[in-house]
């Protein structure tokens, strides 16, 4: 197993077993310059949607960098998958990735120090991902890989399985509304694994998590034609799940599924959402542990 990582945006180039890829990826760096689709990317400083490009903490009223139409995405123009990093390789299998982002950046308050390192231990691949922050501040960071799993065929042969009976309803333009929507009943329902296909819709939805579930099992598992199988361990309250509908040029639409675990998106707009404000005594920390499993490499 091998893991390809770039300072620009944190990204993860390539993963392998063997010869055989398990994400999608550019062979040539330069290429994720002007990367729309944050392949393999660290997301933030907070990840997915927020309406209206705004939110307020305390008396004060944020504006942020709109990307999005007026809403902003993956943390606005400007956010983590879009600056440089420090980058160092600790030994053959871990390296660490810091990246300093000022007060102001995108409209957000506060200095952030981010931290992300990566171990490979076969069979997994581990992002451990935390904040420290000078002042309160929301942070929800997430990783952003395509899974192919050896694959070169539409995620819709997939099999998923979610920890997951419920989905954030959202807006027609991606924003959660606040209410929560059970899976059975509106054609989400991967607790049992089953082929993606055999949905109705393309997916793009944040998905919650069982807040009574086992940690010590996996939040999703996903099985390819390839024969490999994907289990996707998380301390998050849930995550994105994306079937790339909008994929395009040089890659197939649908040809990677993204696992995206992370805080509610638009959180600091909705109250009844679980809190992403981070502080000084309070620091963002994530785990994010990926097993791979079978296959015909």
């Amino acid at each position: 197993m091998k893991v390809s990582l770039l300072n620009y945006g944190a990204i993860t180039q390539g993963w392998w077993i063997n010869d055989t890829p398990l994400i999608l990826g550019y062979d040539k760096p330069q290429d994720y310059l002007t990367d729309p689709f944050y392949l393999g990317a660290i997301v933030g400083r907070v990840a997915n949607r927020m309406g209206g490009a705004q939110f307020k903490l305390g008396d004060v009223q944020y504006a942020l960098s709109a990307n999005e139409g007026s809403n902003t995405l993956h943390g606005g123009v400007a956010g983590l998958s879009r600056q440089h990093w420090s980058l160092e390789q600790i030994s053959s299998v871990e390296a660490v990735l810091n990246y300093t982002s000022p007060d102001g950046e995108n409209g957000f308050p506060g200095e952030v120090r981010f931290e992300v390192r990566v171990y490979l231990s076969f069979p997994r691949l581990t992002y451990s991902i935390s904040a420290q922050v000078d002042r309160p501040t929301p942070i929800s960071v997430a990783q952003h890989n395509y899974y192919s799993l050896g694959s070169d065929r539409n995620v819709s042969d997939n099999c998923l399985k979610l920890a997951s009976n419920g989905f954030l309803d959202i807006d027609n333009q991606g924003i959660p509304s606040g209410l929560v929507r059970g899976v059975r009943e509106n054609g989400l329902d991967f607790i049992s694994s089953k082929p993606i296909g055999d949905t109705a819709m393309d997916i793009d939805h944040y998905f919650v998590f069982a807040p009574n579930r086992d940690h010590q099992r996996p939040v999703a598992e996903v099985g390819a034609p390839s024969g490999f199988k994907l289990s996707v361990y998380s301390d998050q309250p849930g995550a994105q799940v994306y079937t790339a509908a909008h994929l395009s040029d040089p890659f197939q639409s649908g040809a990677g599924l993204c696992i995206e675990p992370s805080g509610y998106p638009n959180a600091p707009n909705i109250s009844s959402f679980p809190a992403i404000i981070c502080s000084p005594d309070n620091p963002y920390h994530q785990t994010l542990i990926l097993e791979i499993s079978g296959g015909h490499a």
